[in-house]
């Protein structure tokens, strides 16, 4: 059994080195993340800037005025 050991020790190889710094990885991520925050939260209250969908409607029936009926 210890034989077995020292073959798995000796086959052991290292680690292939990074191209950068483990925190720039943890930058990039942030980054990415803060943009894709930023496209999320430019959205906000779309659904508010049309006057048909906020109850400004002149149709009169409650399925919002545009006539489908279903």
């Amino acid at each position: 059994m210890s034989h077995l050991f020292a073959v798995l020790a000796a086959t052991e190889e290292e680690l292939a080195p990074l191209f950068m710094p483990p925190l720039a990885f943890a930058g990039i991520a942030l980054a990415i993340f803060a943009v894709l925050g930023y496209v999320v939260w430019s959205y906000r209250d779309v659904a508010n800037r049309h006057s048909r969908k906020t109850g400004g409607t002149t149709g009169g029936s409650a399925d919002g005025g545009h006539g489908a009926g279903h």
